[in-house]
C-alpha cells in the first residue's frame, strides 16, 4: 500500500508548542496549539526558562494526539519527513524541539529538515493560497520580527528592510504595559483601538518622511509615555481606548507606507502578510485598501507560530533537494537571508 507524503511539523521557537501533520503542500490532517500565556502571563512577557520548560512537558502529549487525530498509527512507514523549527528563537525552546524532532527521525528512519521559523512564517500563506508564487513580498510582523523580504523565488529571498528596534508586536506589548492592560498586549489594544479615536492624541509616525525601507517603533512607544506622564502631571483620567487608537493608527501608517515603498521600489504587487500581527484588524483593513495591490493573508489561526507553517516549509525544502542530518543544532539568530 502506497502511502501520501506526510510531513510532521513541530515549532517550539517562542512560547507555543505546536505540533501538525499536514499531506503535500496545503492538506492538513491534524494540528495542535498549546500556549503558555497563562504561565508568562504574571511577568509581562515570556520568561525563556519558563517557556522551555513548558515545552517539555507538552510536546510529547501533543505530538501523540496530533498522530492519533490524523490517524498516523505506525509513524515509521507512514511519515515521510520530519521538519521543525531550528532558529531564530529562544535557544532553551528551540533545543527542546530540534532535540525531539532529531530523536523521532532517527527512531523512524526518515528525513529531517530544520526550517528557519521566518520562512515558516512565509508559507503560512503558501500553505492557504494556491495561487501565491514567486515573485512577491512578504511582510512579516510579529512580537520579535518586522521585516519585508522579496521572495524572488522559494530559497531565494532578499531582505528589503527591518526594523532598527522594537519589533511592532513589542511595541504592542509595550504599550499595553504601560496602560496596564495585562499580556499578550496585541489583542487588547486592537480591541480597545476600535472604540476610541485615532485622532485624539497625535502621535510621530516612525520613519514617515524617510525613503529608506525600514522600521522603528521605539520611538513610538516613547511618545505614548510621554502622553501617559503628560496626563498624569494634568491630573487627568488616562483614556486607555483613545491611546490605543492613536497608537494604532501611526504603527498601522508606518507598515503600510513602508509596504508601498517596497512595491514601487521593486515592481512586485503581491504581497504575503504573516506573523502575529497579521490578525490585527485595522492592518489587514489598511492593507487591504491599498489600490493595485494584491494582498494575502493567512486565517488567523495561521497569524501566530503554528506547525503548519514549519512542516509546508520543510515539505518545500525537501522538495527543493534540501536536508538535515542529525548535527542540526539550534541556531537563536538564524538568518534568512545570508
Amino acid at each position: 500500500m502506497e502511502f501520501p507524503f506526510l510531513t510532521l511539523g513541530i515549532e517550539t521557537s517562542c512560547d507555543d508548542t505546536a505540533v501538525c501533520v499536514l499531506e503535500n503542500q496545503r492538506t492538513v490532517l491534524a494540528q495542535g496549539i498549546s500556549s503558555q500565556i497563562a504561565e508568562h502571563a504574571p511577568f509581562g512577557g515570556v520568561v525563556p526558562e519558563v517557556a522551555s520548560r513548558c515545552h517539555q512537558e507538552i510536546l510529547l502529549p501533543l505530538l501523540q494526539r496530533i498522530l492519533e487525530e490524523a490517524g498516523v498509527r505506525n509513524p515509521a512507514r507512514q511519515l515521510s519527513l520530519v521538519a521543525v523549527t531550528a532558529g531564530p528563537g529562544l535557544v532553551g525552546s528551540l533545543l527542546v524541539g530540534v532535540m525531539s524532532a532529531k530523536a523521532l527521525a532517527q527512531a523512524w528512519e526518515v528525513p529531517l529538515v530544520g526550517v528557519n521559523h521566518l520562512e515558516g512564517h512565509l508559507f503560512a500563506n503558501v500553505a492557504t493560497h494556491p495561487s501565491l508564487e514567486p515573485p512577491f513580498l512578504s511582510l512579516i510582523v510579529s512580537g520579535g520580527h518586522t521585516e519585508i523580504v522579496f521572495v524572488r523565488s522559494f530559497g531565494e529571498y532578499e531582505l528589503l528592510g527591518e526594523t532598527k528596534d522594537d519589533a511592532v508586536g513589542e511595541a504592542y506589548d509595550k504599550v499595553a504595559k504601560l496602560l496596564g492592560l495585562g499580556y499578550p498586549g496585541g489583542p487588547v489594544v486592537d480591541r480597545l483601538a476600535r472604540e476610541g479615536d485615532p485622532d485624539a492624541f497625535p502621535l510621530p509616525v516612525p520613519l514617515e518622511h524617510s525613503d529608506e525601507i525600514g522600521f522603528s517603533f521605539s520611538g513610538l512607544k516613547t511618545a505614548v509615555l510621554w502622553v501617559l506622564r503628560r496626563l498624569e502631571r494634568e491630573g487627568k483620567p488616562i483614556p486607555a481606548a483613545h491611546v490605543c487608537a492613536s497608537f494604532q493608527k501611526a504603527a498601522v501608517a508606518s507598515l503600510v507606507g513602508k509596504i508601498r515603498l517596497a512595491v514601487l521600489r521593486s515592481g512586485v504587487r503581491r504581497v504575503a502578510v504573516s506573523g502575529g500581527v497579521a490578525a490585527n484588524s485595522a492592518l489587514r483593513s489598511a492593507l487591504g485598501a491599498l489600490p493595485g495591490v494584491e494582498i494575502f493573508l493567512p486565517p488567523l489561526s495561521l497569524c501566530t507560530d503554528n506547525a503548519v507553517m514549519i512542516a509546508a516549509a520543510g515539505y518545500n525544502i525537501y522538495r527543493r533537494g534540501f536536508f538535515s542530518d542529525l548535527s542540526l543544532s539550534p541556531d537563536p539568530a538564524l538568518p534568512l537571508t545570508r
